[in-house]
């Protein structure tokens, strides 16, 4: 696999892409443990780097509320079904984690759905800053709670940061 650090307003990002697709976007101090990964070779001029680079980019400069790089989701099944309903979340919305339970229709997984958020490999690309606390306040995330408020506020949910 290969990888890329695209600087951010959030920090530095790793950006990981196998050859079918983007893999993972890994925090400054994320732990090895979240995301497990095989050897990774660093290819800056990678085409599906680049343009995850440029996305992200667009992204952080309000130009762009939807991703089009095609995703290499690599997880358990529930994992991959908690993921997929994460991208269902529309830009500027949040959800609880018991939300996403009852649609995924086990209202009773309530953590087992926050677990597979916290070990989502796709930051940002797939929504996890979207999910919030059933008190509407906002809970634990890879890249820190900081960086979470900040994708919040960037989506337009000020709202989010004062509850």
């Amino acid at each position: 696999m290969s990888y890329k650090i695209v600087a951010s307003p959030i920090g530095p990002l790793k950006v990981v892409a196998s050859e079918t697709g983007l893999v993972a976007i890994l925090w400054e101090n994320d732990s090895p443990r979240r995301v497990r990964l095989s050897e990774l070779v660093e290819r800056p001029d990678h085409a599906l780097l680049t343009r995850t680079e440029k996305e992200l980019d667009e992204y952080f400069a309000g130009k762009r509320d939807a991703f089009t790089v095609p995703l290499d989701m690599r997880g358990t099944q529930f994992q991959k079904e908690v993921w997929a309903a994460l991208l269902e979340i529309p830009f500027g919305e949040t959800r609880t984690y018991g939300q996403l339970a009852i649609q995924l229709g086990n209202p009773k997984a309530t953590r087992a759905v926050g677990a597979a958020n916290g070990r989502n490999p796709l930051a940002i690309l797939v929504p996890c800053h979207r999910v919030i606390g059933f008190s509407g306040k906002l809970t634990g995330f890879a890249g820190g709670l900081d960086a979470k408020a900040h994708l919040l506020r960037l989506e337009g949910r000020d709202e989010m940061l004062f509850s």
